[in-house]
């Protein structure tokens, strides 16, 4: 893995397949670090034909942390009040600006899971020159009457931080397998496994703090979507307990000539069985 200096940052990332194939980055969501695009997954977008760039976003996994920036007053926020929140999506969308120019890439394919498809929405917005198609997955516009998480699920995801490794994987391996997909459950086993791999490259409670904080400060996106002209596709699943699937309908309706995948039941996950079609379907779109 390499760093790059972007938007005043670094950012943590690699790379899979060509380097003279089109280019084609991941962006991942609220809190979860790079590998949560698994490597298998990214090898088969190579093999797709792309160049392939995963990268930890700010305040997660190996990248920077910006702890020297107050922590948000969440309640605020809730009340609608966004001027505690250290930073925006926009600031995120213009750290992966950063990451193209550092790598020398003048347009992408650019793919977000979550809070990840957020940034993407939001690169197809501010930066439009720099991409070369979108793809939102398991996320929403930011309309609050669409895309609501059922009420157990928002409290796996506001629950205080634990305070010892096994509790801290244990919490995750619960939050795997609740928000995860009925349709395509994982075994404890590897649940535990990438709890433990996850925890042991880093742990940073407080920047999923900061990125919920620019999540909830970035407001509802509907009607600049209205105006991206790009070639999109929007991915949901129908057993998505977090970000309800009328997130991922009403990010569809809103940028003009999306086409939407929505898939039997997928959680709040990106279960191994559902890659093949995942991967034609982002391909398709792409070569548009």
């Amino acid at each position: 893995m390499a760093r790059a200096q972007a938007n005043g940052l670094e950012l943590e990332y690699d790379t899979f397949g060509d380097p003279a194939a089109p280019p084609l980055v991941l962006v991942m969501g609220l809190g979860a670090q790079m590998i949560t695009w698994e490597d298998d997954f990214c090898e088969l977008l190579a093999g797709r034909g792309f160049f392939v760039v995963r990268y930890d976003n700010r305040d997660v996994g190996l990248s920077t942390w910006l702890d020297h920036l107050p922590p948000p007053d969440l309640a605020a926020l809730a009340a609608g009040d966004p001027s505690s929140a250290p930073y925006t999506l926009s600031d995120m969308a213009d750290d992966a600006v950063g990451l193209f120019d550092a790598l020398g890439i003048d347009r992408a394919h650019v793919v977000g899971a979550s809070m990840g498809g957020m940034i993407v929405q939001q690169l197809a917005i501010d930066h439009p020159d720099r991409l070369r198609s979108v793809t939102s997955i398991m996320s929403t516009t930011g309309d609050p009457s669409v895309g609501q998480a059922e009420p157990w699920a928002l409290a796996l995801l506001t629950r205080p931080p634990a305070t010892t490794r096994e509790q801290a994987l244990a919490d995750s391996v619960e939050g795997y397998r609740r928000l995860g997909s009925p349709g395509y459950p994982d075994d404890e086993a590897f649940l535990l496994a990438k709890a433990a791999l996850h925890y042991d490259r880093a742990r940073h409670p407080v920047g999923t703090l900061r990125h919920a904080a620019a999540v909830v400060a970035s407001g509802d996106r509907t009607a600049r979507l209205r105006d991206v002209r790009l070639p999109a596709l929007v991915v949901h699943g129908d057993a998505d307990p977090l970000i309800n699937v009328s997130g991922g309908k009403a990010t569809a309706e809103a940028i003009p000539g999306a086409e939407l995948l929505v898939i039997p039941g997928m959680g709040h996950n990106l279960p191994r069985a559902v890659w093949p079609d995942l991967a034609d379907a982002i391909t398709r779109v792409a070569t548009q």
